[in-house]
């Protein structure tokens, strides 16, 4: 597990930028802090040094989005669900439990007991200090991504 503290979006999309040049195909993040925290602006970034030229946005509306690049991304937003049974009608589970792309999972933390053994948690905080200040608390969950947390442990510093 590692902390980064960013001082401005600038700083946040520099280091999903890094974090983009470590991530591979089938990763899954869980990416959760309050509205407004940067986890849309993170993943933008990551899908940047992954080739993706098109805008991404947050699929609050859509609940996921697919984008194609250097492999395929999946972006979920949780957001709206109210159900764990409404992730089965998303065809959520199709995507999170063998991907073959990297899947990004903004609200995670709406549903726990749903989400893979093994995934990235990043974890946005506003900190009492500016109001664009952030921070941005990596830690692996199972034992999958252990060494790609250590590898964007040492690798993302600024």
């Amino acid at each position: 597990m590692f902390t980064r503290t960013t001082r401005s979006a600038a700083e946040t999309a520099q280091l999903a930028q890094m974090v983009g040049k470590k991530i591979h195909e089938g990763t899954v993040v869980c990416l959760d802090g309050d509205l407004g925290a940067g986890k849309t602006l993170f993943v933008q970034n990551v899908v940047k040094m992954l080739g993706i030229e098109e805008g991404v946005t947050s699929p609050t509306f859509n609940l996921m989005n697919v984008y194609e690049g250097f492999c395929r991304v999946y972006h979920f937003d949780l957001y709206r669900l109210e159900t764990a049974e409404e992730l089965d009608d998303i065809g959520f589970y199709e995507y999170t439990e063998e991907p073959d792309g990297i899947v990004f999972i903004e609200w995670s933390d709406k549903f726990p007991e749903e989400l893979p053994d093994d995934y990235i948690a990043i974890r946005f905080e506003r900190t009492g200090g500016a109001a664009s200040e952030r921070q941005i608390t990596f830690s692996a969950v199972g034992d999958e991504f252990v060494d790609d947390v250590e590898e964007m442990d040492a690798f993302c510093r600024f």
